[in-house]
């Protein structure tokens, strides 16, 4: 779930230019910011809004933390102000960031010995986005929930090896169904890190899955989008 914290950024820096938009599908695009002086962990958030806005909404980072820029990956919700107007937006043109906050971290000490499974549905899949980015060696199975192939965002950032697409409403991913379909059917490794991104039903159904196959509350981290 996401909590909000304070951020060290100063007023004036909180106006972050918009270098580039880049539309996935017809309500799905990315925003790439100036980075600045922000310094993330793959993981976190940011919150984003119109200048002078009152405005503003999480986003789970999507870049690197290595990347000289800053991405964030929005679908548009018929009914959110933020996502119709950052849909709107131009590059050039200033946005107000706040953060990061959050603490869906990876240990980095374990990044070498650990094995990963990261589960996400729809735009969920941000912030393992900027974990693989900024770890590619990490040994991961990305676990992928979609209503149709096409939002499969950016499928070519991932190891074609470790990327399990779930698709509800087309049979030509790997799995037909939901993630939880998927899951189901799965011996889970105890000793494995299991991170959860995504609306809170999928979030809470994953929980009670992998608990039910023996895997510790320890080894599960999440992210609730509501």
């Amino acid at each position: 779930m996401k909590t909000s914290g304070r951020s060290d950024q100063e007023p004036k820096n909180k106006l972050h230019r918009i270098l580039d938009i880049r539309f996935l599908t017809d309500s799905t695009f990315i925003l790439r910011l100036e980075r600045k002086n922000i310094q993330f962990r793959a993981g976190q958030y940011i919150t984003v809004g119109l200048q002078d806005s009152l405005q503003h909404r999480e986003y789970s980072i999507y870049s690197g933390e290595q990347d000289d820029y800053l991405e964030i990956l929005i679908r548009e919700i018929i009914d959110g102000d933020i996502s119709q107007q950052l849909k709107t937006c131009k590059a050039g043109q200033y946005l107000e960031v706040n953060g990061p906050f959050g603490f869906m971290k990876l240990e980095r000490d374990k990044i070498s010995t650990h094995k990963y499974m990261l589960i996400a549905s729809g735009t969920g899949i941000a912030p393992f986005h900027s974990f693989v980015a900024s770890y590619p060696e990490m040994d991961y199975t990305l676990l992928h929930g979609v209503r149709y192939r096409n939002e499969a965002y950016d499928h070519s950032d991932f190891d074609p090896e470790r990327h399990v697409l779930c698709t509800s409403r087309e049979k030509n991913g790997n799995c037909q169904g939901y993630v939880t379909t998927y899951l189901d059917n799965m011996e889970a490794d105890p000793a494995t890190l299991f991170y959860v991104c995504g609306n809170s039903n999928m979030v809470y159904e994953v929980y009670n899955i992998l608990y039910n196959k023996g895997v510790s509350r320890e080894n599960i981290f999440s992210e609730v989008y509501f």
